[in-house]
C-alpha cells in the first residue's frame, strides 16, 4: 500500500496529538505549564527539507526537477559507485562458477523519478492521476540508474525489472525507460508487472485469477524466487527505493535508493 507524505504525517499527528492531550492535561500545582505535546515533525518544514535534499527546481516548462548537485544526487553517486564495484566482482565470480548472474531493478523512483508528480499533487496519491502520469512516459531518470543498467548488461549480467506498475502501464513504462537510455531487456520475459486479472502461477499462494492478496513483499519476493528457482539465475543484486522492494530474500545484496516522498508497505 502506497502512503503519501501528507497522509502518513496527518495520521501520525492525530495519534500523537490524541495521546499528548490525554497525557498532558492542565498544569498542576507542581508545575507552571502543561506537559509537552510531543507533536510530530511539522509537515511544512519536512517539505522544505525534501526540496533541499533534492535541490528541487521547476524547469522552463514548469516541471519539477532534482538538481545534479543536490545531496540526493551525491547519495545516488555513492550507491552507484559501490554497486558497480560489486557487480564487476560478483559477475566474474558467478561466471567462474558457471552461474547466470542477474540484477533486479524496481522502476518507480529507482529508475524513473516521480518528483514532479509528488510536488504537483502535494505528496498525495490518486490512481487516476498517477496512471495518466505514468502513461505520459516523460519522467526523467533517477541519476545514474540508466548507466547502472547498461553497466550490468555490459558485464554479462542479465537485467530484470520487478515493479508495482500494472500491466496496463507496461507500454508507458517501456517507452519512458527507452527515453532515458535504460533500453535493456524491456520485453515481457524480463519486466515483471502486476497482473491482478491473471497472476502467474508462482504467486498462487497469494493470488488467483481475479483475486489479488499479495503484499508488496510477497509479490516482489515471489517474483525474485521465480527468477532464481524457475529461470535459473543467481540474483547478485536487487535495487529499490522502498524496503518492501528489497525484503523477501532471493538476492545476494540489496541496494536501497533514497526516497523521502512516500512509503510503500
Amino acid at each position: 500500500m502506497r502512503k503519501s507524505l501528507r497522509a502518513a504525517a496527518a495520521g501520525a499527528a492525530c495519534v500523537v496529538a490524541g495521546a499528548a492531550l490525554y497525557g498532558a492535561g492542565a498544569a498542576t500545582a507542581g508545575q507552571s505549564t502543561a506537559n509537552s505535546t510531543h507533536e510530530p515533525y511539522n509537515i511544512g518544514l519536512l517539505v522544505k527539507d525534501i526540496d533541499t535534499y533534492y535541490g528541487t527546481t521547476a524547469d522552463s516548462n514548469g516541471v519539477y526537477q532534482a538538481s545534479p548537485d543536490s545531496p540526493y544526487a551525491e547519495d545516488l553517486a555513492r550507491i552507484d559507485a559501490d554497486a558497480k564495484r560489486y557487480i564487476d566482482k560478483a559477475a566474474r565470480k558467478a561466471h567462474r562458477h558457471g552461474e547466470k548472474p542477474a540484477v533486479v531493478f524496481d522502476i518507480d523512483d529507482t529508475l524513473l523519478l516521480s518528483l514532479d508528480y509528488e510536488k504537483r499533487y502535494n505528496y498525495t496519491y490518486n490512481s487516476t492521476t498517477w496512471n495518466d502520469y505514468v502513461n505520459k512516459a516523460d519522467r526523467p531518470a533517477v541519476f545514474g540508474s540508466p548507466e547502472l543498467v547498461r553497466y550490468a548488461e555490459a558485464h554479462g549480467v542479465e537485467v530484470f525489472y520487478n515493479s508495482g506498475l500494472s500491466e496496463a502501464q507496461r507500454a508507458g513504462a517501456v517507452e519512458n525507460l527507452k527515453k532515458v537510455g535504460a533500453d535493456v531487456n524491456l520485453d515481457a520475459d524480463h519486466m515483471f508487472l502486476k497482473d491482478k486479472a491473471n497472476p502467474p502461477a508462482y504467486l498462487k499462494d497469494c493470488a488467483t485469477p481475479g483475486t489479488w492478496n499479495c503484499t508488496t513483499v510477497q509479490y516482489k519476493g515471489g517474483t525474485r524466487k521465480h527468477i532464481e528457482d524457475d529461470l535459473g539465475y543467481e540474483i547478485i543484486a536487487n535495487f529499490g527505493d522502498q524496503y518492501s522492494d528489497l525484503d523477501g530474500g532471493h538476492a545476494d545484496r540489496r541496494y536501497k535508493l533514497p526516497n523521502p516522498t512516500y512509503f510503500v508497505s
